[in-house]
């Protein structure tokens, strides 16, 4: 199971990078016409995204013991979305031994910082921050 998870949540990862770059060379980030931004559908999906990227915060939340971990996988997961989920997925089932249990997987406290959730957080903010400066809503 620990060995189809990880394929998942590569697959899930390189997918996102690689929808997420083809995209970004086709359209500026804040680029997105009037017309779809305020499509009902267009906002339900996005309510939804974001709905699904809390939902899976409180998890990150209760494995992460320490504040800084917890406010940079928050940003991280904010900012990159799916990007870093499956990253903290990865994360999760490295160094597990393919016969651990999800239990295990599923309820571990980690301590410390969370080095993983401080750099993509920096780098999602700075994409996010660099998106906007570049081409600034109309």
């Amino acid at each position: 199971m620990i060995h189809l998870l990880r394929a998942l949540f590569l697959a899930v990862l390189l997918s996102m990078i690689s929808v997420t770059a083809w995209a970004g060379l086709h359209c500026p980030l804040f680029g997105v016409p009037r017309l779809v931004a305020t499509h009902p559908w267009f906002i339900a999906t996005i309510v939804d995204a974001y709905s699904g990227f809390i939902t899976f915060y409180v998890w990150v939340c209760y494995r992460e013991s320490a504040w800084t971990a917890r406010v940079a996988w928050f940003l991280a997961i904010m900012s990159l979305g799916n990007i870093a989920m499956a990253s903290y997925c990865l994360a999760a089932l490295s160094g597990t031994s393919s016969r651990a249990g999800l239990g295990r997987i599923l309820a571990e406290r980690r301590p410390g910082p969370g080095w993983l959730g401080i750099c993509l957080a920096a780098l999602g903010v700075t994409v996010t921050v660099a998106a906007y400066c570049a081409n600034p809503p109309q």
